[in-house]
């Protein structure tokens, strides 16, 4: 019996060796660190977004605003939903390591892994954009970066309709790196696996002599 479920086990163990060592090889490849973050309004608004950068190249403390090339940023995005979770509005701030919003403010401690200073993301002047800044008052002065988080909707091109604001901190989250999730799961399939063949091993009936 021992040599049945080591040999079973042998032979999942491979096939799932296998097929880690592929995409751990190929993860290896990019360097990028993958995060995300959310803010909720007192009234109910809410936003999410993600964003990437290269961990070898970028500083500690990253710091971009306005369009156009990035200092360390690869990739950003943000979304925004109503009290209902029905999504007003989304926009790539940046894109390849291209910025495309003019009012970008944007900081990151990677060591501390927290958000600080100025902050404002979302569509540009078009009617009907949404954002969400912590340095444009909600009487349309820009203001130093403060704790509070506001989230305007365009009504035109220079007056943006407060919907929601709040003190609450935008929290950023590491996404787990593939390695991360492919043990978890490898060992959750291994598991399944060596259960299953020890159901099929004593649900065999013996043979009539």
């Amino acid at each position: 019996m021992k040599s049945f479920f080591g040999l079973a086990a042998a032979q999942v163990a491979a096939s799932l060796a296998l097929c880690a060592t592929s995409m751990i090889t190929s993860s290896n490849l990019a360097q990028a660190a993958d995060l995300t973050f959310n803010w909720k309004g007192d009234a109910g608004y809410s936003a999410e977004g993600s964003f990437s950068y290269d961990e070898t190249t970028t500083p500690a403390i990253i710091s971009e605003s306005g369009a156009g090339s990035t200092k360390a940023l690869q990739s950003l995005s943000v979304s925004f939903f109503n009290l209902s979770q029905e999504l007003i509005g989304t926009k790539n701030e940046v894109v390849n390591g291209v910025s495309s919003n003019q009012f970008l403010n944007f900081n990151f401690n990677t060591t501390t892994g927290n958000l600080f200073g100025a902050f404002d993301l979302g569509t540009g002047t078009g009617i009907g954009d949404v954002f969400i800044s912590n340095v444009e008052a909600p009487d349309g002065t820009f203001i130093s970066p403060g704790a509070t988080y506001y989230l305007y909707r365009n009504i035109t091109a220079a007056n943006p309709q407060l919907l929601d604001s709040s003190t609450n901190r935008i929290k950023a989250s590491a996404v787990p790196e593939p390695t991360t999730v492919l043990g978890t799961l490898l060992v959750g399939m291994l598991g399944v696996a060596l259960s299953s063949n020890r159901v099929a091993f004593f649900s065999r009936k013996p043979k009539k002599i």
